[in-house]
């Protein structure tokens, strides 16, 4: 690793892989219910999503 900072839309993004690969592959999740690994991580990608999608909304200016 580089050291480098990650920025918040690469851990957004990230974040929603994580989701992704889970869903994919647990065999107790579904479009209505998830098991405690996946409500933990979707959880982590919505905080990220909304704090990204605050950060574009200032930078605009719009509330």
């Amino acid at each position: 690793m580089t050291g480098k900072k990650r920025s918040l839309y690469d851990l957004y993004r990230a974040a929603a892989a994580a989701v992704r690969e889970h869903d994919a592959t647990c065999t107790t999740c579904s479009p209505t219910a998830r098991c405690a690994t996946g409500r933990r991580l979707f959880a982590e990608f919505v905080r990220l999503q909304d704090d990204h999608l605050t950060r574009l909304r200032a930078k605009k200016g719009t509330p």
